[in-house]
């Protein structure tokens, strides 16, 4: 009896890090051809799932998704997408905040509670100024809509800045100002437009379908107006899909 005691009590100390739960609503998704048809659009709602955050680190002001900061990590979508255009508003609420989301993930942690995937950045402007090393300022490009390949998926930058791509232009707005990304996602290739035009691209992942992830990472955001339409799939391998969540 006292060994199914202890047995018992160890299991209860093991930790639910695989419990990806329902948290929200937020945002829609509709087919592709309504963007060519003359009918009424149909959307339906995106549903999110915790990955490592918590219920307490977001909260709705309004039509606004409000994400605290806090603990770092992610939410995901319920589905993988792998061919689509992703509508998405932004703005830092403190100066140097950090955050982003991540296409085609496996939404699975890594040893810094981040997963895989093709990392869109969502820096506010200061973050350059508060992140010196020895003085020296980081590259702008940093806080102006970088793409990269993170754990482990590869990608091809369009305007390399090592293995990141950088903006061609910096487009961003600073604390309190709505930035507005178009992310358009095709057979392993990526575009950025920020706020009106595009200045950024990768190409050549070697992850074309997975999960949408939205971070928490360290710095409170505000999201609204998600809207992602999806595009007619590709010709695609097992091994360019991330594996499903179950």
């Amino acid at each position: 009896m006292r060994k199914v005691f202890l047995l018992c009590a160890l299991i209860a100390l093991v930790p639910k890090s695989n419990a990806q739960d329902y948290l929200f609503d937020f945002g829609t998704v509709r087919a592709w051809d309504a963007l060519v048809g003359s009918g009424p659009v149909e959307e339906t709602p995106i549903k999110w799932f915790d990955v490592n955050t918590g219920i307490e680190s977001w909260y709705f002001e309004g039509d606004e998704l409000v994400c605290k900061g806090l603990p770092i990590g992610v939410i995901r979508s319920e589905k993988q997408y792998q061919n689509f255009i992703m509508h998405i508003e932004w703005k830092h609420m403190e100066a140097g905040g950090n955050s982003g989301t991540f296409i085609w993930s496996s939404a699975v942690p890594g040893e810094n509670r981040l997963p895989d995937g093709v990392e869109v950045q969502m820096l506010e402007l200061d973050w350059v100024n508060q992140n010196k090393k020895d003085g020296v300022l980081p590259p702008l490009a940093y806080v102006h809509g970088e793409l990269f390949g993170v754990g482990g998926v590869e990608t091809l930058p369009d305007n390399p800045r090592g293995n990141r791509s950088k903006s061609i232009e910096n487009r961003c707005l600073g604390k309190g100002e709505w930035n507005t990304y178009v992310v358009i996602c095709v057979d392993g290739v990526i575009k950025l437009s920020v706020n009106g035009k595009f200045v950024n691209g990768i190409n050549q992942s070697t992850q074309r379908k997975g999960y949408i992830c939205l971070e928490s990472e360290g710095a409170p955001i505000h999201f609204r107006n998600l809207r992602i339409t999806e595009l007619p799939p590709g010709v695609i391998s097992e091994d360019q899909i991330a594996p499903l969540i179950k």
